[in-house]
């Protein structure tokens, strides 16, 4: 018996999208990257990308549980010295819910070159209503 490797020739790309309204910000990130590396598909090979597209709506709208709105936050650097910019998560929510949400979701992907082709695959919008009508997605219910 021999071992299934995916290539580009079984790979079948769909679009789904994740209603993040109400729902803890990790809980839904877990299951964005989970899609997008294909973990649900019985074709899934960890050195390939076999993910889909993955569409997470209402961003504005999800929570933070326990005391991580007032006690998390962001730290990035410039690279210059002195450079450092911290920014607490409920001004990080109220000013820009696509970014804690990105963030929160290319964390959990692979830290290489895979999982940077993973990350294009996902679009992150705060309202509702995103461009993807399209592509026809379907809805992704988080269990």
């Amino acid at each position: 018996m021999r071992t299934f490797m995916a290539n580009a020739q079984n790979i079948t790309r769909n679009w789904y999208v994740i209603d993040a309204a109400g729902k803890p910000l990790g809980k839904v990130a877990a299951e964005a990257a989970r899609l997008l590396r294909g973990k649900h598909k019985p074709i899934y090979t960890p050195h390939v990308d076999t993910g889909d597209h993955v569409i997470v709506v209402n961003a504005d709208k999800v929570i933070l549980t326990g005391n991580k709105l007032d006690q998390k936050k962001l730290y990035r650097h410039t690279g210059y010295p002195g450079g450092l910019k911290v920014i607490p998560y409920r001004t990080l929510m109220t000013e820009k819910p696509v970014l804690a949400m990105e963030k929160a979701i290319k964390g959990m992907l692979p830290h290489n070159r895979l999982g940077r082709q993973m990350y294009t695959k996902l679009r992150v919008y705060a309202g509702s209503e995103h461009q993807q009508q399209a592509q026809k997605p379907q809805i992704w219910n988080m269990k």
